[in-house]
């Protein structure tokens, strides 16, 4: 299996620290607002990677965290924090808002099929790791302390930048002008590692005990604790979104080398960005969509996951109604067609092998979907057997078992239809046997009004929802 790796930014073949065990940790969300379709297409991608690696042989150790603490949001941890500026617009609690767009996230994923991490760990329940690793921080000299916060001091970290590929003076100098940064900062990009409940940080809703006084964490250290106290010191792969090389995950690494003296990921996966119309996704351009959004137009979930299947997961993917149509179209298409297909056996193993060598290139999925189409519609050559429908059954639930489109809800088995209809079809199955086709052509247009359409074969009519 060869992936691409951010830190060394090149395709490597993929080689885990203790095989064929493989620790995983995916960045989890923000939970102060609706989970969007922006999100789901990397939270599929990570979980196409997870099942490529089972697929691959491998045990993987999944772990994703939940940021259910309020934190402060702009590149230099002095932004606005949206939890509790959530929870103040709903009338709620900080608790309340958190628990209700996690549970929303959840239910998104499940509807996408992305199968639920080993552990899930909550930023809330993890206060006493994060406060360690800050102590292993402050102990090893890497910290400096203001009126306002504990931060990391990048100037001490000789490797800062090396995942983004930014010196240091870059940094400095893109720094966001608009972000009102503490005074004492020695440096714009040194990060919060711990916020003191005082000046404008006073009614911080939530806030814990700690060595150096009242508080709360800044972003960035719950994933290096909680990846850490799940994974060990160095991990195999960390995901996430390409807008957080430069910042969170750049920082990610520093503070956890810095505690721990170890590498802390060895494989860095990227996710590229998902377009609206050919635009950046946002509220005010009305062109923010959830689950709940694309159920609503008549969609099925799982025309989403096909769609972002046919986009390799390091290029952008531009989301268009028109485009979620054509894959709902073909979906529709390919669970017609294995409805038909007999009961799995033997397999078709050069379909298998082609299909196994895509997948691990680099996750190139839709060459791995064209493989599977290419089985699909393939025909045995005349005056040879071929690959029957048995043995295509058998093969396109193993490529499932990564695509996820859960196809086998749909193989071999006809569509049900109420009895109403039924009786309509037997009707008119009797008055094309007696030649009355205006009775038949009559019946056709009743089923079709109460959602079915008949299709005749020569094994007899076949019936197919709308």
């Amino acid at each position: 299996m060869k992936i691409y790796n951010t830190l060394t930014r090149k395709i490597e073949e993929f080689s885990p620290i203790n095989p064929p065990h493989v620790g995983m940790y995916t960045c989890g969300p923000t939970v102060y607002d609706y989970t969007h379709i922006g999100h789901l297409r990397k939270y599929i991608g990570d979980d196409i990677l997870r099942r490529v690696l089972t697929a691959s042989g491998y045990e993987v150790k999944h772990i994703q965290n939940v940021t259910d603490v309020g934190h402060l949001t702009s590149d230099a941890d002095e932004g606005d924090d949206k939890l509790e500026k959530g929870a103040k617009d709903r009338g709620e609690t900080v608790w309340e808002v958190a628990k209700f767009f996690t549970d929303y996230f959840y239910k998104s994923l499940d509807q996408v099929n992305v199968l639920r991490p080993n552990t899930v760990c909550r930023a809330t329940e993890h206060i006493g790791e994060q406060v360690k690793l800050l102590e292993k921080l402050v102990e090893k000299g890497f910290t400096y302390q203001t009126e306002e916060a504990i931060y990391f001091d990048i100037s001490k970290f000789p490797g800062y930048g090396k995942l983004s590929g930014q010196k240091l003076e870059d940094q400095k100098t893109g720094a966001r002008k608009e972000v009102v940064v503490d005074t004492n900062k020695k440096h714009p990009a040194d990060f919060a590692l711990w916020f003191f409940t005082v000046g404008k940080f006073k009614d911080h809703t939530m806030k814990w005990s700690s060595p150096w006084g009242e508080g709360f964490p800044g972003w960035h250290i719950e994933c290096s604790a909680m990846s850490m106290e799940y994974l060990g010191d160095s991990l195999d792969i960390h995901t996430g979104g390409i807008d957080h090389i430069p910042v969170h995950h750049e920082n990610e690494i520093a503070q956890s080398e810095a505690a721990s003296g170890q590498p802390f990921v060895k494989y860095w996966v990227h996710h590229e960005f998902l377009l609206v119309e050919g635009e950046k996704m946002s509220k005010s351009k009305k062109n923010f969509y959830t689950i709940d959004d694309i159920k609503n137009k008549g969609f099925d979930p799982l025309a989403l996951r096909y769609l972002f299947l046919t986009a390799h997961y390091r290029d952008k993917l531009n989301f268009t109604w028109k485009s979620l149509e054509a894959s709902q179209n073909a979906l529709d298409r390919l669970r017609e067609i294995i409805r038909d297909w007999d009961e799995p056996k033997i397999g078709c193993a050069q379909y298998e092998q082609d299909f196994m060598k895509a997948v691990n290139n680099d996750l190139n999925i839709p060459q791995a979907l064209a493989v599977m189409w290419d089985m699909v519609k393939s025909d045995p050559p005349v005056g040879e057997a071929g690959y029957p429908s048995s043995a295509k059954a058998k093969t396109i639930l193993e490529m499932d078992k990564i695509l996820g489109l859960n196809l086998e809800k749909y193989l071999g088995k006809q569509v049900e239809a109420p009895e109403e209809v039924m009786h309509l079809v037997r009707k008119r199955e009797q008055a094309r046997n007696t030649g009355d086709f205006k009775e038949a052509d009559k019946l056709r247009k009743e089923i079709k009004k109460l959602g079915f359409v008949v299709e005749d074969t020569p094994a007899g009519s076949k019936i197919k929802k709308i």
